[in-house]
Parts: structure tokens; C-alpha cells; sequence
């Protein structure tokens, strides 16, 4: 009985220990990524502020083609008067 528990105490318990710790490593690995992920998401999403503006921007080009095509179908009386 009492070699059962020495060899679980010398082979096995490093074992444990070794492999927990480089878990522990790892997991401590993760914390920063997950900053840096969480950096570019926030960039992104202020990139993503000016979407709104893009329905405001298809009107004041739809009246710009408007206004230019008035115009041109003015510049046609003109030019026919003259």
C-alpha cells in the first residue's frame, strides 16, 4: 500500500502539476488576444458610425442628377432661342 501511494506521489502528481501549469499558461495566453480582438472590434464599429449617413448621401445625389438634369434641359432652350 505504501508503495502504491509513493509512486503516485513521485510519477503521477509532477504529472498532474506539469500538465496544469501549462493549461494555466495557456489560459493566461488568452486574456491578451482577447484585448487585442476587443481593440478592433471597437475601431470597427466606429467605422461602422457613418452608415447612416449613406441614406442621406443616396438622396442629395438623387436631387444633385435632378438638378443637373434640369439644368441641361434648360441649357437646351437657351441654345435653341440663340
Amino acid at each position: 500500500m505504501i508503495v502504491v501511494a509513493l509512486v503516485l506521489l513521485l510519477v503521477v502528481l509532477p504529472v498532474v502539476v506539469f500538465l496544469l501549469t501549462n493549461v494555466l499558461t495557456e489560459a493566461r495566453a488568452i486574456t491578451p488576444a482577447i484585448d487585442r480582438i476587443k481593440q478592433a472590434a471597437q475601431k470597427g464599429s466606429k467605422d461602422l458610425d457613418a452608415a447612416p449617413l449613406l441614406l442621406t448621401t443616396q438622396e442629395q445625389v438623387r436631387k444633385t442628377v435632378e438638378n443637373v438634369a434640369a439644368y441641361g434641359g434648360s441649357l437646351d432652350v437657351i441654345l435653341d432661342d440663340a
